[in-house]
């Protein structure tokens, strides 16, 4: 998403029209946040978002252009965006932030949509509830951990999102049928076995 000198500037009634959810701007214009990609209407019930992240466009055609997406919420000037995408930009936000809390309501409200709907959405399209694609990657990221440092169990545990040891030891095994500890001795003794050869 650039940020073009054309794009108009946020004013103080705009951001009040926003923070309001001011119905009577949405024929005025389209806001839209650089930190989730989703353009709305200033009447969008979603949260609020940070105002430097805020840019303002004439309608959602201009945001379109500017690459990002309608609001599933609001729907601006109409389009809503089709659920795959709607779902890929859900996924790639888990895959940049799986190291924070997730849960249903955060993705829901991060992606301006309802827990009910998102779950239903993303099991139809990726055949995994949003948790359960939430814990794969996590449990993925870990393996990587284990393999390439140092860290206890317990960090590796914390820096994937996995802040309370035996749950993140019982998850993982649960995925990989090992322990964390037992994966990275398998690993060691390969790599071993690798240098030998």
């Amino acid at each position: 998403m650039n940020d073009n000198q054309d794009v108009m500037r946020l004013t103080d009634e705009q951001w009040q029209a926003i923070t309001r959810n001011d119905k009577s701007y949405d024929k005025v214009f389209i806001y839209a946040v650089k930190s989730t990609g989703i353009c709305c209407r200033p009447s969008c019930k979603s949260r609020v978002p940070k105002k430097e992240n805020v840019r303002i466009f004439n309608n959602v055609n201009e945001a379109i252009s500017e690459g990002f997406r309608p609001c599933k919420r609001c729907k601006p000037g109409g389009i809503r965006l089709p659920d795959e995408e709607w779902v890929t930009q859900i996924k790639e936000y888990i895959n940049t932030n799986y190291n924070k809390p997730l849960s249903l309501e955060i993705l829901a409200d991060m992606c301006h949509g309802s827990p009910y709907h998102l779950q239903r959405t993303f099991k139809r399209v990726v055949g995994l509830t949003p948790m359960e694609y939430i814990q794969q990657v996590r449990i993925v990221n870990a393996m990587k951990e284990l393999k390439t440092s140092g860290k206890s169990i317990a960090e590796i545990g914390f820096a994937v999102g996995l802040p309370n040891p035996p749950y993140f030891i019982t998850l993982f095994k649960n995925r990989t049928g090992q322990t964390p500890k037992q994966y990275q001795k398998t690993i060691m003794k390969e790599q071993k076995d690798g240098e030998k050869n």
